[in-house]
């Protein structure tokens, strides 16, 4: 078949000259219960309005109350149907669709679905699940979850590219007389994340970019040549905490996976990131007024940012 178009807004996390940022859902910051949705999707719209470049999701599919984080609750296929929505041209990605738990055809069609519906905009951030009994309850061997995970990154590039393809493996099997319906409107990027369980030639090889977590700066900088070496000029990418402080002028505080510090010092720390060669950072912002926030951290750094 004709190969899909490659998606200016999906590439752009690779292409782009500058250090691109995303947002991760929830927005209003409510992580162990259900969040409201009109005003997630008033600040999703709210976010791509005041410049970020992409919308993540993140997949848990069940709650777990020992991990302390029911993610974003909703379902990540038919959410980021509804963002793609209220948007218009923000990347939409997955942070990260827990492969092992999922038949791939079920994750080819709901992402070529919503690749469709947001007219190319999807990115897969891709990973191997890291919540325990989800496996039990899904009957899938968690010692296993590495080579399921590779073996559904190879059904997902058949299914979205090839007609009516031939497939064998520990899901079934497709004999070349059925074909997957509707293609993605674009070429998806698949990002693994974190390690995957994979060496990281594998991800180098067949994955299109890399995320992963806030690393402190000498680590970050080993992972970037590391990357480098093994994937060339696909993007890395990494989540990062933020949460800023009353004060304009505060420094950096630790907090999980990163920092609370004032806008000014968020600001020379994502010109740094740029110029050590990271392409994305997935942010999860946190604070009372969501909204406020977006737009301080919107005016104080990604403008910085795109003055670069």
């Amino acid at each position: 078949m004709t190969q899909p178009a490659s998606n200016p807004t999906a590439t752009a996390l690779a292409d782009s000259d500058r250090l691109t940022v995303g947002v991760g859902f929830p927005l209003t910051d409510s992580r162990e219960s259900q969040p409201p949705i009109a005003r997630e999707l008033d600040l999703a719209a709210h976010a791509e309005s005041v410049g970020f470049d992409a919308l993540w999701a993140r997949d848990v599919p069940l709650y777990w109350p020992k991990f302390g984080d029911a993610g974003q609750t909703f379902d990540i296929w038919p959410w980021l149907a509804a963002v793609a929505a209220r948007t218009d041209e923000i990347t939409l990605g997955t942070s990260s669709v827990v492969l092992p738990l999922r038949h791939p055809v079920h994750v080819a069609k709901s992402a070529a679905t919503v690749d469709q519906l947001s007219g190319g905009r999807l990115v897969v951030g891709a990973a191997t699940g890291d919540r325990d009994p989800e496996f039990d309850a899904f009957g899938v061997d968690a010692e296993q979850r590495g080579e399921l995970f590779r073996e559904s990154v190879r059904w997902l590039r058949a299914l979205w590219t090839a007609d009516f393809p031939s497939l064998d493996g520990p899901w079934g099997t497709l004999d070349g007389d059925l074909d997957l319906v509707p293609k993605p409107a674009s070429q998806i990027p698949i990002l693994p994340t974190g390690h995957a369980r994979q060496e990281l030639s594998w991800i180098g090889d067949h994955g299109d970019g890399w995320l992963f977590y806030h690393l402190p700066e000498e680590t970050l900088r080993s992972f970037l040549d590391d990357w480098r070496a093994a994937g060339g000029k696909k993007p890395f990418a990494m989540a990062l905490g933020v949460e800023l402080a009353d004060d304009p002028a505060a420094g950096p505080e630790p907090i999980h996976q990163g920092y609370r510090a004032g806008v000014e010092w968020f600001r020379e720390y994502f010109q740094q990131l740029n110029q050590i060669g990271v392409d994305h950072v997935l942010i999860g912002l946190r604070g009372e007024d969501p909204e406020t926030a977006l737009s301080t951290f919107g005016d104080a750094v990604l403008g910085a940012l795109s003055s670069f």
